[in-house]
């Protein structure tokens, strides 16, 4: 199913940066007439960021339900796909007719590619033969501009996450010390054995803590000395 609004890593900045390059990219790639940036998550799902209208966003999205059209090529397997007249569109047979009937006639899309992130930029025009040579350059540079971001974006999720995690560990930390009346080494230590005994991350023993779950079992070894 597509995802349209939990783009992990659309915090605002991001989404700002990514509308900014659609817009302008619809402005001044001959041709375009609306653009979207399209996001393969790690589970595999398709999302549209930074459409520059609901049109882009449809039209996406229509493509990953079908898995078929130049959008979901140039995320999954593609660099760069090209297509002058949607009705004659041999390669999308599902896609093409029901993109006309939406009001698309052309299509570009370029892979975007920076980090391990995977993403395309998608343009589209109402009129047929709307992109040509010029076009497909000005797009390239304009999808790694988009992939600069995206990769940006991806480390800073990634940090952030950290970072969260760390701050929980140390909250659960102070619990621990204040429920058993240990000192922070003996708390953590006890985490640690937790986390060890029950095969899972100290992350999820934090967060068993923080939310009220966690519960001492025999294999635990009894209560924090």
């Amino acid at each position: 199913m597509p995802r349209t609004t939990d783009f992990p890593l659309a915090r605002l900045g991001v989404n700002e940066a990514l509308k900014t390059i659609t817009h302008s990219a619809a402005s001044n790639i001959p041709g375009a007439e609306f653009a979207s940036v399209s996001v393969r998550h790690r589970d595999q799902t398709l999302e549209t960021v930074g459409a520059t209208d609901q049109l882009a966003d449809q039209i996406d999205a229509m493509q990953y339900e079908l898995r078929e059209g130049p959008c979901y090529s140039a995320v999954t397997d593609e660099r760069f796909i090209l297509v002058n007249d949607l009705s004659r569109a041999a390669d999308f047979p599902s896609y093409g007719p029901r993109a006309v009937e939406l009001g698309a006639r052309s299509q570009l899309a370029t892979q975007i590619a920076h980090n391990g992130t995977q993403a395309g930029l998608n343009l589209y025009s109402r009129r047929p033969d709307a992109f040509d040579r010029t076009s497909v350059q000005i797009a390239e540079l304009f999808g790694s501009h988009a992939g600069i971001i995206l990769g940006y974006a991806r480390a800073v999720d990634s940090l952030g996450e950290g970072m969260h995690t760390r701050q929980d560990i140390g909250t659960a930390v102070g619990i621990v010390m204040e429920r058993y009346q240990i000192d922070r080494d003996r708390a953590f230590e006890f985490l640690v054995r937790i986390s060890q005994h029950r095969n899972v991350k100290l992350r999820a023993v934090a967060q068993q803590i923080l939310d009220g779950t966690f519960e001492i079992q025999p294999a635990d070894n009894g209560h924090p000395q």
